[in-house]
Order: structure tokens, then sequence, then C-alpha cells
């Protein structure tokens, strides 16, 4: 049984309607504005916290990229501040003071998303699972090349490494790369 009901308006009163038009004029707009980045995105696509010490990048860039605290969980940076003294073969000693303001700064922007919830072998970025799987085509040969040096120099390859940006459509070739290198670089 189908009822329908009538809605009774004051004499003299018109229904408004929306134009056609303003709604789609509505729509596009809602449509545009969706698809304009907003700060958050932006910033959910940079893994290097916009504010990040001197000391950082002055310190840890002298040798390899000055990596993004979010590559690496916590307990990792932890030890890795804990040990500068024997740094993987180097003393990277440090004054206390600036011990302190790295390590603080660097527990409250580590990793703690599923990619790096595993602590990697030796604490190593370049050891850990992701890291061994986006780069399984690289041949040993072009990690020696002189323009790489080693997989802890990111910049070599990443452009934007350098403010945590790993896109691969920001990818260069290394300078030395072979023809059959640059073929699996797009595999």
């Amino acid at each position: 049984m189908r009822t329908s009901m009538t809605v009774s308006m004051p004499s003299g009163a018109r229904r408004l309607r929306p134009a056609p038009r303003v709604g789609l004029l509505v729509a596009a707009l809602c449509l545009v504005a969706s698809a304009i980045p907003t700060q958050a995105q932006a910033d959910s696509d940079r893994l290097m916290p916009r504010v990040t010490p001197k000391a950082y990048v002055q310190e840890c860039a002298a040798c390899h990229t000055a990596y993004a605290p979010a590559l690496l969980p916590a307990a990792s940076w932890q030890r890795l501040m804990g040990g500068l003294e024997k740094h993987y073969g180097s003393d990277a000693s440090l004054d206390p003071a600036t011990v302190t303001q790295l390590s603080q700064w660097l527990q409250a922007n580590a990793g703690s998303y599923k990619r790096v919830h595993e602590v990697p072998p030796q604490d190593r970025i370049t050891r850990s699972a992701w890291f061994e799987r986006k780069h399984r085509r690289i041949e040993p040969a072009v990690w020696a090349l002189p323009s790489v040096r080693s997989p802890a120099q990111c910049s070599a390859c990443h452009t934007g490494a350098d403010q945590g940006r790993f896109d691969d459509d920001e990818l260069r070739y290394p300078a030395g790369l072979t023809l059959r290198q640059r073929w699996m670089w797009h595999d």
C-alpha cells in the first residue's frame, strides 16, 4: 500500500529549488578542492621532519645521507646514538649536549609504521627487509660505482633523499651505469 504526504504552504509562498547549474557548480568545486593536496597530505609524503636540527645535517651528512628518522625504529636510534664512538668502524663521537638533543629528536621522529617495526640487522637501514626488497635488482657493481660508493649514499639516485623523499618518480641514473643496468632501473 502506498501512501502520499502533502505539505501545505502558506498562501503566496513559493517553493525554492536550486537551479541545476548551481548544483553542478558546487559539485565541481568540491571535486577540485578534493584534488588539491592539503598540508597534512604533503607532510605524509615526506619522511624527514620539516624542522631538523642543524647538528644532525652537519654531523651525519658529512659521511652519508642524513637519514630521515622515520627509516629506523626508536630502538635502533637509541643504540646508534649510544655507540657513536664505534659507529660502523668510525669514531663519530659528539659532545653530550648534542647527543642529547639529537637523541631526543630521533626518538620523537623514529619510524613506527609497519615497514620499520622490525629492527634491521646491525641497525642498518640498508640491511632492513624493506630496503633490500626495494633494491633487490641493483647489482653489487652499481653500489661500487664512484658516483654511488655504497648503499648508504641514497642521494646518489634519490634526488629528494635529503628531504626524506624517495619516490620512484624522482630517481636519477648515477654516473657510470651500463645500458643493461639502466634497463634494470625500470623493471
